[in-house]
């Protein structure tokens, strides 16, 4: 940070802060819905190619991604932002401008950081500065709710570059010291009571499948869910029944179980199931069954491993050092991302800010707000990590960032 090739890069970065704007325009305004990615897929490798990176694609499960080779070092580090958002395909995702305000849904949550990406690496090649190891800057899919991190699960698991990763960053919103060292791990279910149904009056009575379902939710009010490490339950999403007057013959829930724990995980998994069970029995037993009983039947919606990377890890004892010398009050903290996969294979891997202040996140008033030199000052941070990260390469006069 005190060489004058950071001071390079850090001038190319603010110089060039209207780009990494009207970049942020451009992802924003092309939806990316859960499993619809692609579009904005295919400008975001476009823009690879643009800014030279080599290898660029979209792989199989539609991540679009490109090499900056290093020189030297046997490693490879992958520095990421998510391109999908919570918001469906018919969402009006224009952006509007107020003042230092951009807003538009996703505009935050993650699109910003593709933009970041790109201005990182035009910056590393202005500044002429090459790494030891390799890294692969990727725009990912399924990082938000239904897309249960599959742009990560593949990649390290199934891609052509599964098995070579040694090191992740992801990029997320905002512009603090935070630096998330722990994923918080998920099982999501959709969860199917059914029975006989029937008529209101005339099958009073008879076994209901609301009744199984309520006593379920009853009963994990039982669950243990400690505050540390924090472990949670939600029932969220309620559909099915007829009419009115109708005995539901099918009722769905959507369940959300977290921890940040994989045992605690695990007893309250085993706690769901044990609590469908019982209720389930008991109004079997409760009411009349001639017609057929209520069964509860559990379908595996999504699942995100728990992972952590020590705090003392070189990974991240950089980020800490970089943004403690930016000024950042630096935190460690445990999130939800696609951090979570490299942090449970033991990968070190961390997610740390794009440099742009976010508010109301996941909602249809998402806004940046822009802060020209603090924003650039985060940028150029986040570009320190990642070239401390790889490792500056030595002795190779004559080879420019791609050879």
């Amino acid at each position: 940070m005190t060489s004058s090739a950071y001071a390079a890069a850090s001038r190319y970065i603010a110089a060039n802060f209207n780009q990494t704007l009207s970049d942020v325009v451009l992802f924003t305004q092309i939806p990316a819905p859960p499993f619809g990615e692609a579009k904005r897929a295919t400008a975001f490798e476009k823009s690879l190619r643009t800014v030279g990176l080599s290898d660029v694609e979209i792989d199989a499960e539609g991540n679009a991604m490109g090499l900056r080779k290093g020189h030297g070092g046997n490693g490879l580090l992958v520095v990421a932002a998510h391109l999908d958002t919570v918001f469906p395909a018919n969402t009006d995702v224009t952006v509007h401008k107020d003042g230092n305000r951009l807003s538009a849904p996703g505009i935050s949550d993650d699109s910003a950081s593709l933009s970041v990406l790109l201005s990182i690496v035009r910056a590393l090649d202005a500044a002429h500065i090459v790494t030891r190891d390799d890294i692969l800057f990727a725009g990912d899919v399924g990082e938000e709710g239904p897309g249960d991190l599959r742009g990560m699960k593949y990649l390290f698991k199934k891609g052509k570059y599964a098995g070579r990763i040694t090191q992740f960053i992801s990029i997320e919103q905002g512009s603090d010291g935070t630096i998330t060292v722990g994923g918080t791990g998920s099982r999501r279910y959709d969860l199917t009571f059914s029975g006989p149904g029937g008529h209101s009056y005339e099958d009073f009575g008879m076994v209901n499948p609301a009744v199984a379902m309520a006593g379920t939710i009853m009963k994990m009010l039982a669950a243990h869910t400690p505050g540390s490490p924090k472990t949670t339950w939600n029932f969220g999403v309620f559909s099915g029944g007829t009419s009115v007057n109708t005995i539901p013959s099918s009722l769905r829930v959507a369940v959300d179980l977290r921890s940040e724990d994989a045992a605690e995980l695990e007893r309250l998994d085993q706690h769901l199931i044990a609590s469908a069970d019982a209720a389930v029995k008991e109004e079997n037993a409760r009411h009349s069954t001639a017609a057929g009983a209520i069964a509860a039947d559990f379908k595996l919606i999504g699942e995100r491993p728990t992972g952590r990377t020590d705090e003392k890890s070189r990974l991240i004892r950089i980020a800490t050092e970089v943004f403690t010398r930016t000024g950042a009050h630096v935190r460690y903290e445990t999130h939800s991302t696609d951090a979570n996969i490299p942090m449970s294979l033991g990968i070190p891997a961390m997610t740390i800010g794009n440099g742009i202040d976010a508010f109301q996140r996941h909602s249809a008033s998402e806004y940046l707000v822009i802060d020209e030199g603090a924003n650039t000052k985060m940028i150029a941070a986040d570009l320190a990590v990642i070239v401390e990260a790889a490792g500056r390469a030595t002795s190779v006069s004559g080879i420019r960032p791609h050879e």
